[in-house]
């Protein structure tokens, strides 16, 4: 599949990424805009004829027919059997979309009108603890219950004029413990974000948290909301059905924040936030739907992922928002990109004959400069990177230092780009040395450069930008999955470390360990020894 690129590739890969803007309009060429954004990848090695043959990658996967069966509701999670329709949730001002012959959207419309109503309440004081107006929100999930409220929350704090949202993911006891200890039990509500309502992880923290409250609440479960179709377990658990909102199978966890799972950030934010939320992730679906692939940012972003990990070998992608807010973007793409695209075999069960969806990390800048950027200039491994900007913030009296998070951006992905070579560098150290010790101090400070980066650049991180660019991100993996010929909706990798702790916990309970390997029996034995 990638044999003619890999041909291209060898052929320019002593070629300096610089080089290609002796070109009149490189920059312009070789980047895409959506109103008043901008995707710009024209400092990788991408030419013309790369171009042209990652389009018709596109073209071989009948992408275009499997991009418009995503939408209009086919089963393409075909090993659960499952529509992939995330996008009905922001489809606002759409017609129809059908499921099986069925129209979901009075449903998914009524869905998020309860949500306003409830959402209106807890902000509004009508909704209240025992103590009074709600003041603090936790929300309980994990995965794609907790990272994208989570991130989506941070993301959109200079909107956030409702209760304090807290997130509890982690089955360790510290996770639960820490968000308690700040908040008051007769004045807090606790969101639980889990479809089958049997997470493990999810329902033990759950249950911790309506310990606690029991402690001072006589009806604890009256300040409780559930995120779950499982309307038996939620009713077992005390909740009433007015406070439970649940999203159907074809609404994949890491794909929810636009529904019910996203209902922390609607109290946080307003549901009309919220709305222009929506809205945006509705105008980058449009954008993905009608444009033609040389301007589509979604394709166009997901190409030059393919040329750098399938085609280049590159196997990781640095993630680097310079915009603090958005500091858990990374560790959501993580498992939008990994959970999706991390798998083995195509869709007919066959092995992959290729490496499937890369390793993605990543920080904020300019933190992250100060912490792995040296690994990234100077180390043996290209990292492609991927830069995310802002042309302001919201806090108007420092706009001088946004400009200065604005410069070190723009700077590292030049410094990528050109780098510095020994005769640069021997002039760094002209003077301070001579002879053989200049010559080794000079090839210190030598950057290779041509590495290559893409940067997102917008004007600011509203609601409506927000949804752009996580959208941007779905349908990124989206296009991925399509062209390496695997299912990005199923996620069978968490299973089976989720049976053996199931398995395990007996044993670490005090059950006999004999029949485990002796690497978990030993450690096991070890920890026992050692209090637990």
């Amino acid at each position: 599949m990638f044999d003619d690129l890999k041909r291209h590739a060898a052929n320019v890969a002593d070629r300096r990424i610089e080089s290609l803007f002796e070109a009149s309009d490189r920059a312009g060429e070789f980047s895409v805009r959506l109103g008043d954004m901008l995707f710009d990848y024209a400092k990788t090695n991408i030419d013309v004829e790369a171009r042209g043959l990652l389009i018709d990658l596109l073209d071989r996967a009948d992408m275009a027919v499997k991009r418009d069966e995503m939408f209009n509701g086919q089963a393409l999670n075909a090993t659960e059997g499952r529509a992939v329709l995330h996008t009905a949730l922001r489809n606002l001002d759409g017609g129809p979309v059908l499921v099986e012959g069925y129209d979901v959207m009075p449903g998914v419309l009524e869905t998020l009108d309860r949500m306003e109503t409830f959402a209106r309440a807890v902000r509004a004081g009508h909704f209240t603890g025992q103590g009074g107006p709600i003041t603090d929100v936790i929300n309980i999930g994990i995965g794609g219950s907790d990272l994208g409220p989570a991130m989506a929350v941070q993301a959109l704090a200079p909107y956030h004029d409702g209760p304090r949202c807290h997130f509890v993911s982690n089955v360790d006891p510290a996770d639960i413990a820490d968000a308690l200890r700040g908040c008051d039990p007769e004045t807090t509500l606790v969101i639980v974000a889990s479809k089958t309502f049997t997470t493990i992880e999810t329902m033990t923290n759950a249950r911790t948290a309506k310990a606690w409250m029991s402690e001072t609440v006589a009806d604890p479960a009256a300040q409780f909301a559930a995120l779950s179709t499982a309307g038996d377990k939620t009713r077992d658990f005390g909740i009433d059905p007015s406070r439970v909102f649940g999203f159907a199978d074809w609404v994949g966890g890491r794909y929810s924040v636009w529904g019910p799972i996203g209902l922390s950030l609607m109290i946080a934010i307003g549901p009309e936030a919220f709305r222009a939320f929506l809205r945006g992730g509705q105008a980058m679906d449009r954008h993905f739907l009608s444009a033609d692939w040389p301007e589509n940012m979604p394709a166009m972003l997901a190409l030059v992922g393919l040329w750098h990990n399938q085609v280049l070998g590159h196997a990781t992608r640095a993630v680097l928002p310079y915009d603090n807010r958005l500091a858990r973007l990374p560790a959501y793409l993580q498992q939008l990109e990994m959970e999706s695209n991390g798998k083995g075999v195509s869709m007919d069960g066959s092995d992959l004959p290729f490496d499937s969806g890369p390793v993605v990390w990543g920080a904020p800048g300019t933190n992250g400069q100060h912490a792995f950027y040296q690994l990234i200039h100077q180390g043996t491994r290209v990292v492609p990177c991927e830069f995310l900007v802002a042309a302001q913030g919201h806090e108007d009296e420092l706009h001088h230092q946004h400009q200065l998070l604005v410069a070190n951006c723009l700077a590292q992905s030049e410094a990528l780009m050109r780098g510095r070579d020994l005769d640069e560098a021997r002039g760094k150290v002209a003077g301070k040395f001579d002879g053989a010790e200049l010559e080794k101090q000079a090839r210190h400070r030598v950057f290779p450069g041509n590495r290559p980066s893409t940067t997102l650049a917008y004007p600011q991180l509203t609601p409506e930008m927000l949804g752009r660019i996580i959208a941007l991100y779905e349908h990124r993996v989206f296009v991925e999955g399509v062209v390496l010929g695997i299912n990005s909706y199923d996620q069978w990798g968490v299973e089976l470390g989720k049976e053996l702790a199931t398995a395990l916990q007996p044993v670490v309970e005090g059950g006999d360990a004999s029949a485990k390997d002796g690497s978990t029996a030993g450690l096991v034995g070890f920890l026992k020894r050692n209090g637990l």
